[in-house]
């Protein structure tokens, strides 16, 4: 009888232990990725990053923004995705966590924009979050990004203000591919640049690559090779403030605080996507947030300038720089800081660009279409003066369209 009793509890045991185990969802592979799991109850978070979350740059940006989402939204759970390379195998990982269920995904490179419209379509009680693109469906498949440029022209100030120190007015810029957002950002760096050295040059290098430690540092090394004083990056690893340190030249590294470590950088414009992230997270749990076109500036204090944000120092390449020329990037960015000074104040004209053409006349300002799209934009947001041309010092041609 006892055995009995032992083997129907046994029975029973297992039964639960099954029940228990379809109401808790495993990582499964898909693709090569391990899809992460969602958990019952929470609201749940997840994020597709195209490098590595320790990188650096861009994804760690983005991936402590994420930890913010965890450690300031009640009931949440988050998870995330990295290494996802951008077309096919971004769609197969966007499907997979859509249908694991997860309540609000972001995607945070500019090529997974049209796997995330295609999967809003398909999912529409998920919210989908697209970092850096132009697309919106207005429901549940919402655009984001930051007035980076902001933060680029006061660099492309402190670099103008070097190289006309140092006695070499040649500056470089690592642009990652040739799309709106990279374009704009070589643009704003020469505007800053020719407000403390109108004499100064900007030299343009395409790597096609977000992240590729090997790639960024032999295009550092050839901008530095063909005279560059102080190269840019648009890509994600600090590189470029490595190869300047080794050649005794300066660096500005981009997206992280982190990045900008040795003494050769000068300065680093980085994101601080918490506060957004936190916001957007609220809005979406609670039935508040509205999916559309969320571009934010500097007063958001989604972005900053390293070591000239409180509590920051500046790098030891700022500290004999003309006093006049630092004042400038300071008050400008308090003016940013205020809500003063915004992406529209940059670019408004009178702007000529390399070719000697008016690209912007004066009295006119830029509009968020002509920000964000190549000529003649898409329906419904074309553009009038559109992001397709280089500013006035840079020496690059444009690639073909």
């Amino acid at each position: 009888m006892l055995f009995k009793r032992l083997g129907a509890l046994l029975s029973v045991l297992a039964v639960l232990s099954l029940a228990v185990s379809a109401c808790q969802q495993k990582p499964e592979i898909v693709g090569g990725f391990e899809i992460p799991a969602t958990e019952r109850g929470k609201f749940n978070v997840a994020m597709v990053l195209i490098g590595p979350h320790n990188d650096g740059g861009w994804s760690q940006a983005h991936y402590e923004g994420l930890e913010s989402v965890q450690e300031n939204v009640d009931n949440v759970h988050t998870a995330y995705i990295e290494n996802v390379p951008e077309g096919a195998d971004s769609e197969q990982v966007f499907r997979s966590l859509s249908r694991k269920g997860f309540d609000l995904i972001f995607g945070t490179s500019f090529g997974y924009m049209d796997a995330m419209e295609t999967l809003a379509e398909e999912f529409p009680d998920i919210t989908y979050i697209h970092i850096s693109g132009y697309k919106s469906n207005m429901k549940n498949f919402g655009n984001l990004f930051g007035a980076m440029e902001d933060m680029k022209y006061l660099a492309g100030m402190l670099a103008g203000s070097r190289a006309k120190v140092d006695g070499n007015p040649k500056l470089g810029y690592m642009a990652t591919f040739p799309i709106p957002e990279e374009i704009r950002l070589g643009n704003a760096i020469a505007l800053g640049m020719k407000e403390t050295c109108p004499e100064c040059t900007l030299d343009v290098r395409w790597i096609n690559t977000w992240h590729d430690p090997i790639v960024e540092r032999d295009a550092a090394a050839s901008l530095f090779d063909a005279g560059a004083q102080v190269v840019f990056t648009g890509a994600d690893t600090p590189a470029v403030a490595d190869v300047a340190q080794e050649k005794g030249k300066w660096g500005v590294t981009y997206d992280w605080a982190g990045s900008c470590k040795v003494d050769a950088c000068l300065t680093a414009p980085y994101w601080i996507w918490g506060p957004v992230y936190v916001e957007i997270s609220k809005g979406v749990q609670n039935g508040t947030y509205e999916a559309g076109w969320h571009y934010f500036d500097a007063d958001s204090m989604g972005m900053g300038l390293y070591g000239f944000m409180a509590g920051e120092t500046p790098q030891p390449g700022v500290k004999d720089l003309p006093a006049e020329d630092v004042l400038l990037v300071k008050d400008t960015l308090a003016k940013m800081l205020a809500g003063e000074f915004d992406r529209f104040d940059l670019f408004s004209g009178p702007i000529v660009d390399n070719q000697g053409n008016t690209v912007v006349p004066e009295g006119e300002r830029f509009s968020q279409s002509d920000i964000d799209q190549f000529p003649p934009g898409a329906p419904g947001l074309e553009c009038t003066y559109c992001m397709y041309w280089w500013a006035d010092g840079i020496t690059a041609e444009l690639p073909e369209q």
